[in-house]
C-alpha cells in the first residue's frame, strides 16, 4: 500500500477516535460542574466523576470489542454515535431530575454522590467508550499494519482527551456554559452518526427530534422555557434569578429575594455567599459579616481610616461596608474569579468606578508578591484587618489554611491587627475547625472563636479571630453591629474540645487534607440545600391549607434531620386541625430532641405553646411546669436583647398563667409601649388586670386603648376591645366592687 493511501486509510479512524475521546473528556469536566450545583465541589464529587467515567470507558471498551467482531464497523459506529447523541439529552433531563429524588437523601454521603454521578454519566461514558475498539477494527480491516495502527489509534485517542480537557477547561465552559456544551456535543454526535451511515433514516428522524428538543431546551422564549421546564429539559423556572453566569471557577447566580426592600443573594455553585440590602449597605445580613463588623468597631474606635484586606470577593458586601463606615480607608479585595466581580458589578450593586482596589488572582500569590516586594525594600501595605472569605463552605483552597500561609499573613498584619476567617463545620465533628485553630496557634498567640447560639441545620458558621496581642471581646455580645445576634464566644475549654476532636492536626503545605476534614460539611450542605427546598414546598402547602400534605413532607424531613422548628410547625398545623393530643406529643418530641443535642437551642417558644395546649387539655400541673420553663428562657433572651417585642409579650403572658401578676403587668405594659398598634398587647394587659380584679384600672386602660385605635383608624381592633370592656364592666357589676 502506498504512503498516500496508508495516510488516507488511517486519517478517518484517527479523526474519529480523536473526536470521541475529546467528547468523553469534555463531558467529564462538564459532569463536575453540573454535579457541583447539586452536591458541591469536593474530593467526593471529583472522585466519583473520574471513577464513573473511567468505569464507563472500561465497560465501553469491552463491549466495543464485541460489537466490532459482530457488525460492520461503519454501520456500528453510526448507530453508536446516534445512541450517544440520545444519551446527551438524557444527561440534561436526568441532571434536572436526580437531585429531586427523595430516596437518595437516605444514602450515606459517598454513596449519594456516586449514585448521582452514575445515574447521569455512566451510560454516555460507556457508549463513547465503545467507539475506540470499533474504530481500531475498522482501521485493521483496511489492511494496515497491526502494531502501528493500534499505536496510532491509541495516540490519537490520547491526543483527543488532552484537547478536550484543555478546550473545556480553558474555554468552552466559560464561553458556552455546561448545558449548552452538552447540547452541542449531542448535535455533533448525531451528525457523526449520519456521516457514517447516510442511508439510515432513523438518524434523520432523531436529528429532527434532537433539534426540536434543543430548541425547547435552549431557546430564550417564554413558551420554550415553560415547555422545557415541564419536560425536564431545563431547570425549573426560577423568575427570581436576575443574573447567571458560568466561569472557569464557579456557577454564579444573583437571586432577587424581595423587591421592597430590594434584597438579593449571591450564589456560587450551591452556596449562598452573601446577601445584600441594595439600598443600605450598612444593613449586613449574614451573621459572620455582622461579627466582622462588631469586632472591627470594637478594635477601631480611635481610628478614622483603616487598611484592610479581604481574601475572597463574593458580592463585595463587607468591603463596601468598610468603605461606607470608614471613608478614605484602604480596602483591597483579592478574588481569583473575575466573573465574580463582574456579577457583583452587574447585579449586586458594586460600582464600576469603586474606590475598592480589586486584585484578580489567587490570594496566596498576592501575599507572596507583597512579601517579595518587601524583601527587596519596597513599601507594601500593612493591614489593620484581614478578612478571610474565600471558603465556600465545602470547597476550601488548601493553600489558604496552612501554617506557611498564616506566617505570611502575620508579616503583612500590623502589630495590633486582627486576622478573621469565617468557615463552616459540623460542630459534632469539628475536624476542620479544630485543625484550623490548632494551625493558627502555631503563628498567632491569641485565638478566639465566635458562632451563633442556635439550632443549625447540621453545619454551623464559625468566625475564628487571630491576633498578636490579647483582645477583649466582652462587649461583642451587645454590639449593635451584630444586631444583637445570639452569639456564643467559645471558652478555652470549648476550643480545646474542638482541637481534640481534630486530633491536634497542624495543616501545612505538605499536609492539608481539607477535603477529608470537610467530608461531614459536604454531606450536610447538600442535605441542607434539599431540605430547604422541601421545607419551602411544605410551607407553601401549609399556607394553602393543605395541612395533611404539608405534615407528610415535614415528617419525611424529620426522618432525615430532626429540627425543633419543624416539630413546632407540624404541631401548629395539627392544632389548626383540632388534633390537640398529637400536637402536644409532637411538641414534647421537639423538647426532648432539643435537650439531647449538643447545639444550643432556644426551646422557650416550644415550652410556651405546649403549656397553652396542655392548659386546654385540662392538664394544669404540666401546663404550669412548661410555662415556668418558658419564663426562664424568655428572661435569658431579654437579657441579651431587651428590644424583642414578641418575647416581652410572651413573658408577660406566661407570668400571668402562673399567677405572677405584678411582673406580668410590667412586661405586658412594656410590650404595649413597644408595639402600641398590636391589639393583642392591649387585650392581654386588660385581661391580666381583670384576673387581679383591678376592674377600674382595666376599664380605664381599655377606654384609652379604644380611643387610640380609633385615632389610628383601627376600627375592628377598637370593636374587639369594646366588647371586652363591656365584659369587664359586667364582671365588676357582679363582684359588687
Amino acid at each position: 500500500m502506498s504512503k498516500s493511501k496508508s495516510f488516507l486509510s488511517i486519517l478517518i479512524p484517527s479523526t474519529t477516535v480523536f473526536f470521541s475521546s475529546a467528547c468523553i473528556m469534555v463531558l467529564e469536566l462538564v459532569a463536575g460542574r453540573l454535579i457541583a450545583r447539586h452536591l458541591g465541589s469536593s474530593l467526593y464529587t471529583w472522585t466519583s466523576v473520574i471513577g464513573v467515567v473511567l468505569a464507563g470507558i472500561t465497560i465501553g471498551n469491552y463491549l466495543g470489542g464485541r460489537i466490532a467482531d459482530r457488525f460492520r464497523a461503519r454501520k456500528a459506529l453510526s448507530v453508536l454515535f446516534g445512541i450517544s447523541s440520545v444519551t446527551c439529552v438524557g444527561i440534561v433531563v436526568l441532571n434536572n431530575l436526580v437531585g429531586e429524588w427523595m430516596f437518595m437523601w437516605y444514602f450515606n454521603w459517598p454513596m449519594r454522590v456516586f449514585s448521582h454521578v452514575t445515574f447521569i454519566f455512566l451510560i454516555p461514558s460507556t457508549l463513547l467508550g465503545t467507539i475506540s475498539p470499533v474504530v481500531a477494527k475498522m482501521a485493521l480491516d483496511r489492511g494496515l499494519p497491526t502494531g502501528r495502527t493500534v499505536g496510532v489509534i491509541y495516540s490519537w485517542g490520547a491526543a483527543g482527551s488532552i484537547a478536550g480537557t484543555f478546550l473545556a477547561g480553558f474555554y468552552l465552559i466559560a464561553a458556552m456554559g455546561t448545558i449548552a456544551i452538552v447540547w452541542t456535543i449531542g448535535a455533533v454526535l448525531a451528525l457523526m452518526g449520519i456521516l457514517y451511515w447516510a442511508r439510515l433514516w432513523v438518524l434523520y428522524l432523531w436529528a429532527a427530534i434532537f433539534v426540536t428538543l434543543m430548541v425547547i431546551g435552549m431557546a430564550p422564549t417564554r413558551w420554550a422555557e415553560h415547555t422545557g421546564s415541564s419536560l425536564a429539559l431545563r431547570e425549573k423556572l426560577n423568575p427570581i434569578v436576575i443574573y447567571e453566569d458560568e466561569t472557569q471557577y464557579n456557577y454564579i447566580a444573583v437571586v432577587q429575594l424581595s423587591t421592597s426592600p430590594d434584597k438579593r443573594k449571591f450564589v456560587q455553585d450551591m452556596l449562598i455567599h452573601s446577601i445584600i440590602m441594595m439600598d443600605n449597605i450598612r444593613d449586613l445580613q449574614y451573621s459572620y459579616e455582622q461579627i466582622y463588623a462588631a469586632v472591627t468597631h470594637q478594635l477601631s474606635q480611635d481610628k478614622g481610616e483603616l487598611s484592610v484586606l479581604a481574601i475572597g470577593g463574593g458580592g463585595c458586601v463587607f468591603p463596601r461596608y468598610i468603605e461606607e463606615v470608614w471613608p478614605g480607608s484602604r480596602v483591597d479585595v483579592v478574588e481569583i474569579d473575575p466573573g465574580v466581580i463582574e456579577a457583583a458589578m452587574q447585579a449586586f450593586g458594586l460600582n464600576r468606578d469603586t474606590a475598592i482596589n480589586i486584585i484578580t488572582m489567587d490570594a496566596r500569590n498576592y501575599v507572596n508578591g507583597l512579601l517579595e516586594q518587601k524583601r527587596i525594600g519596597r513599601e507594601v501595605p500593612q493591614y489593620d484587618f484581614i478578612y478571610g472569605d474565600a471558603f465556600k463552605g465545602c470547597s476550601v483552597p488548601y493553600q489558604l489554611v496552612t501554617k506557611e500561609f498564616n506566617d505570611k499573613i502575620a508579616r503583612i498584619l500590623t502589630d495590633d491587627g486582627v486576622y478573621m476567617v469565617n468557615l463552616v463545620d459540623v460542630p459534632e465533628r469539628g475536624l476542620f475547625i479544630g485543625s484550623f485553630i490548632n494551625t493558627l496557634e502555631q503563628t498567632f498567640p491569641h485565638i478566639y472563636v465566635v458562632t451563633m447560639e442556635q439550632e443549625s441545620l447540621g453545619s454551623s458558621t464559625f468566625v475564628v479571630i487571630a491576633a498578636k496581642r490579647e483582645i477583649n471581646l466582652e462587649n461583642l455580645l451587645t454590639d449593635k453591629s451584630a444586631k444583637s445576634l445570639d452569639l456564643w464566644i467559645l471558652s478555652g475549654s470549648d476550643i480545646a474540645t474542638l482541637k481534640k476532636k481534630a486530633g491536634q492536626i497542624v495543616l501545612t503545605d505538605d499536609y492539608a487534607p481539607v477535603e477529608n476534614l470537610l467530608a461531614g460539611v459536604v454531606r450536610q450542605r447538600s442535605i441542607d440545600f434539599k431540605l430547604t427546598e422541601a421545607r419551602a414546598l411544605a410551607e407553601d402547602l401549609s399556607l394553602r391549607g393543605k395541612f395533611d400534605e404539608s405534615i407528610a413532607i415535614y415528617k419525611e424531613l424529620l426522618k432525615i434531620r430532626p429540627i425543633v422548628m419543624i416539630y413546632h410547625k407540624v404541631a401548629a398545623m395539627m392544632i389548626q386541625q383540632g388534633r390537640l393530643n398529637e400536637a402536644a406529643e409532637t411538641l414534647q418530641q421537639a423538647i426532648e430532641y432539643g435537650e439531647q443535642i449538643k447545639t444550643r437551642v432556644n426551646l422557650s417558644d416550644v415550652h410556651f405553646d405546649l403549656a397553652l395546649l396542655l392548659k386546654g387539655l385540662k392538664q394544669p400541673q404540666k401546663s404550669k411546669e412548661h410555662f415556668r420553663k418558658a419564663i426562664e428562657g424568655f428572661r435569658r433572651e431579654l437579657t441579651k436583647n431587651p428590644d424583642l417585642v414578641e418575647t416581652t409579650f410572651k413573658l408577660g403572658a406566661a407570668l400571668t398563667e402562673v399567677a405572677r401578676f405584678s411582673e406580668a403587668t410590667e412586661y405586658l405594659q412594656r410590650a404595649m409601649n413597644m408595639e402600641p398598634l398590636d391589639m393583642k398587647n392591649h387585650l392581654a394587659l386588660a385581661q391580666t388586670l381583670l384576673l387581679q380584679q383591678r376592674y377600674d384600672e382595666a376599664i380605664k386602660r381599655l377606654g384609652e386603648s379604644i380611643r387610640f385605635m380609633l385615632e389610628h383608624g383601627r376600627k375592628e381592633d377598637a370593636a374587639t376591645l369594646q366588647s371586652f370592656l363591656e365584659f369587664v364592666e359586667s364582671e365588676k357589676s357582679k363582684s359588687g366592687k
